[in-house]
């Protein structure tokens, strides 16, 4: 296999994973893997994980940055760490079964990216497009830095490298109208905190956020989107605030605070949102999805 075929292969499968989904559920357990072994091999030179290293970082990655689990932190690592396999994409040092934690206790066992793709990412840049692929399509932009400095890679160098470019039906396109749109719709202030700073005659420190995330299906419309300051878009996509069926604002239990400073997001707990007249309030199913599938673990007691 020459690098340049090696290199189309890797971006075939890589466009398989980023695509997957569960009965509509999102489920980033195997990108998460991939993307800490880039960073592995962005370090070391070496895609190699073993198992005892692995588990508790591919643990956290999954219960930060994934949706709310019912199996335990060691078995939802197991599942990308076994079943990779499938995909073409990750050898193991050993046979084991699917999904089985015991196996890979029982003796040292390491996984690794297939060797002719890990040669295919030698390239300059190689790593970073592909991280940049599956960052793209897993996470909304607040999130995505977040991911990838978790997984040792440099942002700024995997943003530069731009959109990689997947073969397959044409992307969907955003909308470039949608954003002022949705900040004209909310009077140019945060939804949640009223925040509505200017610089001259510019918005700034306020974005039009999804709630249902774009890249998972969510679409361009006035309905699903609300307009926040940057801390609390962050703070909205990352699963610390969300809305409950009655449009009030929820704060997270997992999220903690010390300072006064922070602690001013617990204030948000159960505050209505209020939209401007003649603005309408975010679609149920949107909103739903963002509790489901965003919101980490339970809110606070009223």
């Amino acid at each position: 296999m020459t690098k340049g075929e090696g290199l189309e292969d890797w971006i075939d499968r890589v466009s398989a994973l980023r695509q997957y989904q569960h009965n509509g559920k999102r489920v980033p357990h195997k990108p998460l893997l991939v993307l800490m072994a880039l960073g592995r091999l962005a370090t070391t030179g070496s895609s190699a994980l073993p198992w005892s290293e692995a588990e508790e970082c591919l643990a956290n990655l999954i219960a930060d940055f994934g949706p709310a689990s019912r199996t335990g932190r060691r078995q939802s690592a197991a599942y990308p760490f076994t079943r990779l396999r499938t995909d073409g994409v990750w050898t193991l040092s050993r046979d084991v079964p699917m999904d089985n934690v015991g196996p890979l206790d029982a003796a040292p066992i390491t996984g690794r990216l297939e060797a002719s793709l890990e040669e295919a990412l030698s390239g300059p840049g190689q790593i970073e497009q592909a991280a940049r692929l599956l960052v793209d399509a897993q996470f909304p932009r607040t999130v995505a830095s977040d991911v990838l400095i978790a997984v040792g890679l440099d942002p700024d160098q995997v943003i530069s490298h731009g959109s990689a470019q997947a073969p397959g039906p044409e992307r969907r396109r955003r909308s470039s109208s949608w954003p002022r749109a949705i900040l004209e719709a909310w009077d140019r202030q945060c939804a949640f905190c009223g925040y509505d700073g200017q610089l001259g005659s510019s918005s700034v420190g306020l974005e039009a956020a999804h709630i249902r995330w774009f890249n998972l299906g969510g679409p361009d419309e006035l309905n699903n989107g609300i307009a926040l300051c940057s801390l609390h878009h962050k703070l909205f996509d990352r699963g610390a605030l969300g809305l409950d069926e009655e449009y009030r604002i929820l704060v997270s239990g997992v999220f903690s605070a010390r300072t006064e400073a922070a602690k001013r997001i617990y204030d948000l707990h159960g505050r209505p949102l209020k939209p401007r007249h003649g603005t309408d309030l975010p679609a149920v199913p949107h909103v739903a999805w963002h509790g489901r599938e965003v919101f980490r673990g339970q809110p606070l007691p009223v």
